[in-house]
C-alpha cells in the first residue's frame, strides 16, 4: 500500500491538535429509512458505526444537498446518535419531505492490539516519537487523536521537517499510512 501524503500546518510554539480516521478500502451500503429535522437526523437501521463518522449519502429524494458521491465530493461527518440513527449537522430537513437515499461509508480499521506510531525526521534522523500515551489516542474504531505540545511544534524548524505515521498490528505488520512535511 502507497501511503497517503499529507502535510501538516503546523505553527511552531502553538499546540497541535488534530484527528486521524483509518479506514478499509470497501464500502459499506446501508439503507435510510428516514430524515427528519435540523440538524438532519438520518434513520438507518444497524447503521453499523461504533463512532461518529464520515459518510455519504446517495439517491435521498426531496434533499438535494444531502447528497454526495464518493469520491467526488467529501464527506458529511455523521455523530452516532444510537445503532440506527446519525445526526448530520450541517443540514436542515425543515420545510422539506426528503425520503429514501443510501448510506455509504468505509468502516473503520479495527485498531484493537494495534499500536500508533508518529515519528518525526530532521533531514534523515529522528528527531522525537509519538505513541500511545504520548501524543497519539486511539479514542474510538479507526480514530486516533494526535497532539503535539507546544514544546514539540517549537522543535518543528522550516524546511526539511518530515514525519511518518505508522500502525503495528499484531505479528509483526507494519501498515505506513501517512508520509509528510510541516508547513
Amino acid at each position: 500500500m502507497q501511503p497517503a501524503r499529507q502535510d501538516l500546518p503546523v505553527v511552531p510554539g502553538a499546540t497541535y491538535r488534530d484527528t486521524i480516521r483509518i479506514m478499509q478500502p470497501v464500502f459499506v451500503y446501508r439503507d435510510i429509512t428516514g430524515i427528519v429535522g435540523a440538524p438532519v437526523v438520518l434513520q438507518v437501521p444497524d447503521h453499523g458505526l461504533a463512532s461518529d463518522w464520515p459518510v455519504w449519502v446517495r439517491g435521498a429524494v426531496g434533499m438535494p444537498d444531502l447528497n454526495r458521491e464518493p469520491f467526488k465530493q467529501l464527506p458529511h461527518r455523521a455523530r452516532r446518535l444510537s445503532a440506527d440513527s446519525l445526526e448530520v449537522n450541517s443540514q436542515s430537513a425543515v420545510g422539506l419531505r426528503p425520503s429514501g437515499g443510501q448510506l455509504v461509508y468505509r468502516p473503520p480499521v479495527d485498531l484493537t492490539d494495534a499500536t500508533a506510531v508518529l515519528t518525526i525526521f530532521s533531514g534523515a534522523d529522528a528527531l522525537f516519537v509519538l505513541g500511545e500515551g504520548a501524543g497519539l489516542e486511539v479514542t474510538a474504531p479507526g480514530t486516533i487523536a494526535r497532539t503535539l505540545t507546544a514544546a514539540q511544534t517549537l522543535l518543528l524548524a522550516p524546511g526539511g521537517m518530515t514525519y511518518t505515521f505508522d500502525l503495528l498490528f499484531p505479528g509483526g505488520v507494519v501498515t505506513r499510512y501517512f508520509t509528510g512535511a510541516f508547513t
